[in-house]
């Protein structure tokens, strides 16, 4: 079942820090009627390849990619540094809707890997949150929304 919901193609990119959250956001848009121009999961290890920065660039150039879906989680700053330089530097404003993972996640202990770690307090949920509503992206507090917001985005957008 879950390759099958990447096979509707369309133009929603999600960019993830979670393996089985990509694949419930991608059921939650596929079950609203739209499809995934590109997923990428880019882990939360400690070392990466691509940031959450370099994935947005490339999805605001992608003519396909209309709405992006940004899940991310505690620990380490690549959200709040994409969320920063959304707002600064990218002219083509398509939206994004973001999630972070580990709200009730207590400070100092690792959850599932190594890169979800509350190392200070800007890596928590919270701050991580406020910080991308402040940079304009839409957050919603539970997994279980995010293909309603997509849905409630692109309405808004093609209105």
């Amino acid at each position: 079942m879950p390759n099958l919901v990447f096979n509707k193609k369309g133009k929603v990119g999600i960019v993830s820090r979670s393996g089985t959250l990509t694949y419930e956001a991608a059921d939650q848009i596929v079950q609203y009627g739209y499809g995934i121009s590109t997923a990428i999961g880019i882990g939360g290890d400690s070392i990466i390849g691509m940031t959450i920065t370099d994935i947005l660039d490339l999805f605001l150039k992608d003519t396909e990619t209309k709405c992006i879906v940004m899940i991310g989680e505690i620990g380490g700053k690549l959200e709040i540094d994409a969320a920063e330089w959304w707002i600064k530097n990218s002219e083509n404003k398509k939206p994004i809707i973001g999630f972070i993972a580990g709200q009730t996640a207590p400070k100092g202990r690792t959850m599932g890997h190594a890169g979800a770690v509350i190392g200070n307090k800007s890596e928590t949920a919270q701050v991580k949150m406020d910080i991308l509503k402040k940079n304009g992206i839409h957050v919603v507090i539970s997994p279980a929304d995010i293909g309603m917001k997509v849905h409630e985005v692109l309405q808004k957008k093609d209105q």
